[in-house]
């Protein structure tokens, strides 16, 4: 087949959730023999023109195609959306996939001139408290039109699948996100830029935005009696005015450090050596983070938000979503008690490595794609 994907920001890229999912399918599909154009948003990476990949026009085999765009908050997405829709509508493609809410409201485009449309809905983004009242309609006005002429939607949690169903009446296809074991890694350049030494930290990894629950994490850390310290990994994205305010918030506590974006061997060595993870969210779609911890056996705490829950089942902890008391008496707990740390991590990476593969992730999409 030939596929056009749209609605992430670009790939290779770890900006966001939406990013690595294009990226694991559209390179997967290509490997099975299929022909994928991934259209990427030009302009620089959200945590910095230092991390772009520069002007790609291929990446393992996925043709990439970038597309005007207007650097402007706000304008950025619906403008690389419009170009991206119109090019996939005259492009000679069999399947047409929209990532996201927002980049759906120009799916009609496709849909037009006959192609087979699908989209993904990698969580509610007009919840997400970072944007205004026009960008949150837009994106709510995205949702509508993708229930109105998507072909197919595919949702990545329980909960989503609901909450269509009981909106619109709308049927859904659930296939989550999937995962891959990766391998353990010492702990050496994390020491050598932070200091950093395996199991004496406790991490946060994830874009500096309200909805991540950051605020109530920094709140109970420092309650917290504990010599570790609490490393927040990861950009603001259209949200700088947040991580200033975190930063004020984590205040004179020399254990709290902030790491800004990272990726590779030090993301990696990050999530390997980290004593546990916590990802204190009110809002998701299906957090990538987790199962990239959990898959590296890490010890995580989450809140109980039914798309944290449906991940970790009884494999993790969880604390009450908004509590900050909650939240400080697990830390306080898991810091007290390493035995319990070491019980997860045991079970941790076989549990969520079994559940949640990539190549089914690709397989179930795949069979979407072929239907009708």
């Amino acid at each position: 087949m030939k596929i056009a994907m749209l609605g992430h920001k670009r790939i290779p890229s770890r900006e966001g959730g939406v990013e690595i999912v294009v990226k694991e399918l559209s390179t997967r599909m290509v490997q099975l023999g299929h022909q994928v154009t991934c259209f990427n948003r030009r302009g620089y990476h959200v945590s910095g023109k230092e991390y772009d990949s520069g002007n790609l026009h291929e990446y393992k085999g996925v043709r990439i195609r970038s597309v005007p765009t207007i650097r402007a908050r706000g304008l950025a997405a619906v403008s690389s959306s419009f170009f991206a829709s119109l090019f996939a509508a005259f492009g000679r493609f069999d399947v047409v996939h929209f990532h996201a809410e927002g980049p759906c409201a120009m799916l009609w485009l496709p849909r037009l001139f006959g192609k087979r449309c699908v989209a993904t809905v990698h969580g509610l983004d007009w919840k997400r408290q970072k944007w205004g009242t026009f960008a949150r309609n837009y994106i709510r006005f995205g949702e509508k039109v993708a229930v109105k002429y998507a072909d197919e939607i595919i949702v990545l949690s329980r909960e989503t699948k609901e909450y269509f169903l009981r909106e619109y009446g709308r049927k859904t296809v659930l296939i989550p996100n999937g995962v891959t074991r990766p391998c353990i890694r010492k702990a050496e350049q994390i020491t050598r830029l932070f200091g950093l030494e395996k199991d004496d930290y406790i991490l946060f990894l994830g874009r500096i935005v309200p909805e991540k629950g950051l605020r109530y994490l920094i709140e109970a850390f420092r309650t917290v009696h504990t010599e570790k310290k609490l490393i927040i990994a990861g950009g603001s994205s259209d949200s700088q005015g947040f991580m200033e305010e975190m930063q004020r918030l984590a205040g004179e506590d020399r254990r709290i450090r902030f790491t800004g974006f990272v990726q590779g061997r030090v993301l990696a060595e990050l999530y390997s050596n980290a004593y546990v993870y916590c990802l204190p969210s009110d809002l998701e779609g299906m957090p990538l983070s987790l199962l990239e911890a959990m898959s590296y056996n890490c010890c995580c705490l989450t809140s109980d938000i039914p798309e944290c829950a449906d991940v970790v089942k009884d494999r993790a902890q969880t604390f009450r979503k908004g509590s900050v008391d909650d939240l400080r008496k697990k830390l306080q707990f898991l810091c007290d008690h390493p035995e319990v740390v070491g019980k997860y991590r045991k079970e941790a990476a076989d549990d969520i490595c079994g559940r949640f593969d990539w190549d089914t992730t690709v397989e179930k999409t795949l069979e979407i794609y072929r239907r009708g």
